[in-house]
């Protein structure tokens, strides 16, 4: 009964920002920074500016890495010791990313602060922890479009800051945000771990959840088909900065026409989270996926024949990033549907194989930016098709229909036990 008092203190509505507001503390720390990057590069000495990537990059690594260890541990402790433990440790890392000397110092730090960061990767717990099938999918997206607030906004806001005081004050900021989340965290959330699905740290249970995570297709498949497009998603991040200076010469535009793009993606997460339980997440998800295809080979034919230009990117990007959205927010849920009773390993392994996979895909198309638009172009339609082939090998070669399994049926939400109304 006191469970059920505590819990009930946070209503839906709060619990979808709260939880938006945790997740957004991965993209403040990663969109805030492209502004800085030729002011950090000047300042600590880099003398490849495509070298300067790598401070996304670092962090990326130490998400993924991260996550790994995070999930596992709040399936043993509970959620809200490990989220609250997790932005405590982000907060000293962004105050210690500012204080760096020198380029490989801040990568050092950046890689912490990634790690530290990966803690709200246990979000997804939560709501997995509350939420099933398209119920699921559609407080997933709820959470995102919050969360895509974020994203919209950084670039000024380290644009604003760089114009009031020096770089470093970018990591201050992140680490002041992150303080006021683990706050409001303290305060609010509730225990939503389940107790009978409680793990012991012991070789027996790691090794069943590992495999059920693993073995499981639509798990594994929609894992790796997020990892492919994720990393298209990180190659624009890491190139945006350059793409807009170095092939459009209008470096002023970025944090607008970056906010542009991804208030399309916002969008799409509202379209998705008004439609899902009508249509379905494979429905949606790979009609979606077929449409980045077709939107991605246009933009690449396009930059490909010399004729690109600072309107055409921005639309492509806009109507590229949109058809993500769709896409990313229904497969995660249709990976963790199947592990509703180890979600805090599921995330982890999820979010490392995504996390990981997707920065060192988007590194690698970074590294082959050459002053045009086509490699990244060209790279986000080779992720496309990639998670094409996961999702029909999740499939088993047969698109929008799914096997029929409960995940992707009507599943009434456990609000009432979590006393979330």
């Amino acid at each position: 009964m006191s469970e059920r008092r505590e819990a009930a203190k946070i209503g839906f509505v709060e619990f979808i920002v709260l939880a938006a507001a945790m997740m957004s503390t991965q993209a403040i720390a990663i969109d805030a920074m492209l502004p800085a990057f030729p002011v950090i590069a000047n300042a600590l000495h880099v003398a490849n500016e495509n070298h300067v990537q790598w401070i996304v990059t670092a962090y990326m690594a130490g998400l993924g890495c991260g996550q790994l260890f995070w999930g596992l541990m709040s399936d043993r402790f509970g959620r809200r010791p490990i989220l609250v433990g997790g932005l405590g440790l982000y907060v000293l890392a962004a105050l210690l990313c500012g204080l760096a000397g020198s380029f490989h110092t801040l990568l050092a730090w950046r890689f912490v602060h990634g790690l530290a960061a990966a803690s709200v990767v246990v979000t997804r717990s939560v709501i997995r922890d509350l939420y099933s099938g398209r119920h699921m999918a559609r407080v997933m997206s709820l959470t995102f479009m919050v969360f895509l607030t974020v994203p919209i906004l950084a670039p000024s806001l380290g644009q604003l800051i760089l114009m009031l005081a020096p770089w470093r004050y970018i990591f201050i900021v992140c680490g002041v945000f992150a303080a006021f989340v683990c706050a409001w965290a303290i305060t609010r959330l509730p225990e939503t771990l389940h107790p009978e699905y409680r793990l012991t740290l012991s070789y027996s249970h790691i090794a069943g959840a590992v495999r059920l995570v693993l073995f499981n297709r639509c798990s594994l498949f929609y894992t790796l088909g997020m990892s492919v497009m994720f990393g298209g998603i990180m190659a624009y991040v890491g190139m945006v900065q350059q793409t807009f200076d170095e092939v459009f010469h209008r470096a002023n535009l970025m944090p607008a026409m970056f906010a542009l793009c991804a208030t399309t993606m916002g969008v799409a997460a509202f379209l998705n989270s008004r439609i899902v339980e009508r249509f379905g997440m494979r429905r949606i998800s790979h009609t979606a996926l077929l449409v980045y295809l077709a939107i991605t080979g246009l933009h690449t034919a396009v930059a490909a024949l010399g004729v690109e230009r600072l309107w055409t990117f921005v639309l492509f990007q806009s109507a590229t990033m949109a058809c993500f959205s769709l896409s990313i927010s229904n497969f995660g849920a249709m990976a963790m549907d199947p592990v509703a009773s180890v979600a805090g390993i599921g995330a982890s392994l999820q979010g490392f194989v995504s996390t990981l996979g997707g920065a060192l895909v988007g590194a690698l198309i970074g590294r082959l930016f050459n002053g045009t638009a086509v490699p990244l172009a060209a790279g986000s339609l080779g992720c496309g098709l990639a998670s094409l082939l996961f999702v029909l090998l999740a499939e088993k070669g047969k698109l929008f229909k799914g096997h029929h399994t409960a995940g992707d049926m009507p599943a009434v939400a456990q609000v009432e036990g979590a006393g979330l109304h």
